[in-house]
């Protein structure tokens, strides 16, 4: 009965930071609507964002004294991650086995692949402040190193092996770029002088809102109709909205206190996250099954407005 106390006391706070996104989102809804944004000026927003805005965020966010507690929490971070996209990578494929190919590699993506850049890092920043980014940034590295490989290979219809130019990509991307110029400033405690320190945290600032506008943007051009029909597609939103945030808290509940707390939330508010849309952008290159992956990007989305905070207090009230 306490659990469930806790659960309900918990909702309520992160739901409100939940609606505060969904908020923020609703932004990019009407400027599409309203046809004050097109497509090319979105894409040009998520260049920006993805190119300039997350590794600032990176940045900014280690900027702080190295702590060895710390350090050895960012490592377990770095391995939860691993270890959760290595799970996830084995259900996906033991599942979907009889759905159409094309149908069939945007569902494993979509349950691997978590929004954890776009969705999961403002909502860390909202309840655990920097230093759930500090640690929900691991997330972040590792989803990229999963997608631009495992992910990759998965959607090209050549299949098998990944060129150098892709392996490239793997290692050198905004994500790698921003913690290897983060890590050794953290490592070293060094400061940026003001004159950097200030336009990297202005860069920084842009993540939410600029995130949630081109979220809602696509969201309101979602076309549902076709996922909301498929048992495959409803497993495959279960999968990521559901069974990975929990099977996550009952891993960091068995170590029985004995990991940073605000490490394993960080971790769990990534997982918890809706499909990544990353997923119709892949699917898009490749010519897979686009309505599908566009269904699951905007519904997981939406439905998510409930399933996050749910996920996120059961969290709270178990570790």
């Amino acid at each position: 009965m306490d659990t469930i106390g806790a659960i309900a006391g918990n909702f309520l706070p992160v739901a409100k930071q939940v609606c505060m996104l969904f908020a923020l989102m609703s932004v990019g809804f009407v400027c599409r609507k309203a046809k004050l944004v097109d497509e090319a000026a979105v894409k040009g927003m998520v260049n920006v964002l993805v190119l300039f805005v997350t590794p600032c965020l990176i940045i900014e966010c280690f900027q702080r004294p190295c702590d060895p507690a710390k350090l050895r929490s960012l490592a377990e971070a770095f391995a939860f991650s691993v270890a959760a996209h290595l799970a996830l990578v084995a259900a996906a494929l033991a599942l979907y086995r009889g759905a159409a190919p094309d149908t069939r590699c945007v569902l494993r993506l979509a349950t691997v692949f978590s929004n954890a850049g776009f969705m999961g890092i403002p909502l860390e920043h909202a309840l655990f402040g920097d230093e759930g980014v500090f640690y929900g940034i691991a997330y972040v590295v590792v989803f990229n190193l999963f997608i631009w490989s495992w992910g990759y290979a998965a959607m090209r219809r050549s299949g098998g092996r990944i060129d150098a130019k892709r392996l490239r990509t793997v290692c050198v991307n905004p994500g790698t770029v921003g913690l290897a110029i983060a890590l050794p400033l953290f490592l070293f405690s060094a400061k940026l002088p003001d004159a950097v320190a200030s336009p990297v945290s202005m860069m920084a600032s842009m993540n939410t809102p600029l995130a949630m506008v081109v979220i809602g943007f696509y969201l309101a051009g979602a076309r549902l109709g076709a996922v909301a029909a498929s048992r495959r597609a409803w497993l495959a939103a279960a999968m990521r909205l559901v069974v990975c945030p929990l099977a996550m808290t009952a891993v960091f509940a068995s170590f029985g206190g004995r990991i940073d707390r605000t490490m394993s939330l960080s971790l769990v508010t990534a997982a918890a996250a809706p499909v990544a849309a990353m997923v119709s952008m892949f699917a898009s290159k490749f010519d897979r099954d686009i309505d599908a992956s566009v269904g699951l990007v905007s519904g997981t989305t939406l439905l998510s407005i409930v399933t996050m905070p749910l996920a996120i207090a059961i969290a709270m009230a178990v570790l």
